[in-house]
């Protein structure tokens, strides 16, 4: 499993492939539906959204905290994603918003200490590093690029 460098290397690098992938749309792009009854302002508000929360869990983690306040599941992702896509704003005001939450999910990840990323010796398990980066960062961003790629193919 990675270590922190590893982890926030692989992080970086998909964003930067998502990010690549949206950068020179125009403003009419993130009114256009394709994936399901979202358009790339509504995923960019859910992904934001999960970047925004799992900012908190880091920062929760790094000070030897839970990383879920008590009282708060996210096991229910579709009514946290209801929550998330009700903020979207269409155009570069809703990439700036986007861009500017995974800049503070980064920074959360630097700050955790090396120690909370790798392998715990004694499960085999990815530490809580690794879980916090994998699920709304890694693999957000390989599953939506997927997604992007197929409604930038069908758009040309």
């Amino acid at each position: 499993m990675a270590t922190k460098a590893e982890a926030i290397a692989e992080l970086e690098s998909k964003y930067a492939a998502f990010r690549g992938k949206i950068a020179d749309l125009d403003d009419r792009a993130y009114h256009e539906q394709w994936l399901g009854n979202w358009g790339l302002s509504q995923l960019l508000a859910h992904m934001a959204g999960w970047h925004k929360q799992m900012t908190f869990a880091l920062q929760r983690v790094g000070r030897g905290e839970r990383p879920t306040p008590e009282g708060v599941d996210y096991s229910n992702a579709d009514a946290w994603n209801v929550k998330f896509t009700a903020t979207a704003t269409p155009g570069k005001y809703g990439l700036a918003t986007f861009d500017a939450y995974y800049r503070r999910y980064l920074e959360a990840a630097k700050a955790l200490p090396d120690e909370l990323y790798g392998v715990d010796a004694a499960s085999g398990k990815p530490k809580i590093g690794n879980r916090l980066l994998q699920g709304a960062g890694i693999h957000h961003f390989e599953e939506h690029g997927g997604e992007v790629d197929t409604w930038l193919a069908g758009r040309k």
